[in-house]
């Protein structure tokens, strides 16, 4: 457990729960840079060992048969491919009321899909010790999110990933998250509107930076070919040559409504 400078009592919960397990629980001290920084250091450490690895934001739920479900699956992936189970989550309330479920996707995991959009919250993700060797040497990138990045990084060596339309997680929201869901207009609109600002855009940049550093071995060529028409196609400076390249990438998002604001996006250079 990685504590990232918290000022509620999380410390005290923490230590009285480790008091009563017969396992070791480890605390440490984050390095202070915010949520993604905090994970992915402690998914680069060597020094944490083990076959499989999860997530875990504290303030969700996990339902008792998500980690069963994700090793089940896991479990058949060959032990030097490197894999990822994650999926849906039920959405509910600072009170532990459960008033939604995140969206449906329903078209395959893959880099072209992951370059624009993460597939589901880290707090499902699930990966085993090959996915961990990646992030190893990947070490503490500055990219967007921890979850979207190993989404990233799994489909980019054409890695094995499971999304699971069953939530097997209660995602708890509250004015603090620090995505939110994407559920509703009000959701979509806000979105939309970060899109027209230009969030969308820095935010690819961001791991644009980070995915142009991943040696040949991890990135497989087309991969790397998907890339560079996604790179062309944000800053081509005629519109034609925009959606040319846009088109060659194939880059998608998981819903119709989503790939219509990704193409107006790449349309008026705000991929």
């Amino acid at each position: 457990m990685s504590d990232d400078g918290s000022i509620d009592e999380t410390l005290e919960v923490v230590n009285r729960f480790a008091g009563r397990q017969k396992q070791n629980v480890d605390i440490r001290n984050g390095p202070g840079r915010g949520a993604c920084a905090n994970f992915l250091t402690l998914a680069a450490d060597p020094a944490i060992d083990s076959d499989y690895y999860a997530f875990s934001d504290q303030d969700d739920i996990w339902y008792p048969q998500k980690l069963e479900r994700a090793l089940s699956w896991l479990s058949t992936i060959p032990k030097d491919v490197p894999a990822f189970y994650c999926g849906r989550t039920d959405l509910m309330t600072d009170d532990g009321r459960v008033y939604g479920r995140s969206p449906l996707f329903k078209r395959a995991p893959a880099f072209a899909n992951a370059l624009v959009q993460s597939l589901a919250g880290g707090n499902t993700i699930v990966f085993n010790r090959a996915t961990k060797k990646f992030l190893e040497r990947t070490g503490v990138p500055d990219v967007v999110l921890h979850d979207w990045w190993t989404y990233q990084l799994v489909s980019a060596a054409g890695g094995a990933i499971r999304y699971d339309p069953m939530p097997m997680v209660k995602y708890r929201q509250h004015s603090q998250s620090q995505i939110g869901s994407n559920v509703g207009w009000r959701a979509r609109s806000r979105r939309f509107r970060m899109m027209l600002h230009g969030r969308f855009s820095d935010w690819n940049q961001t791991n644009i930076a980070a995915l142009k550093k991943l040696p040949a071995p991890i990135m497989q060529p087309a991969s790397r070919a998907v890339l560079e028409n996604f790179i062309k196609a944000r800053t081509a400076p005629h519109l034609f040559d925009r959606l040319r390249y846009f088109f060659r990438s194939g880059v998608y998002r998981q819903t119709l409504l989503s790939n219509v604001g990704l193409l107006v996006a790449a349309a008026i250079k705000k991929i």
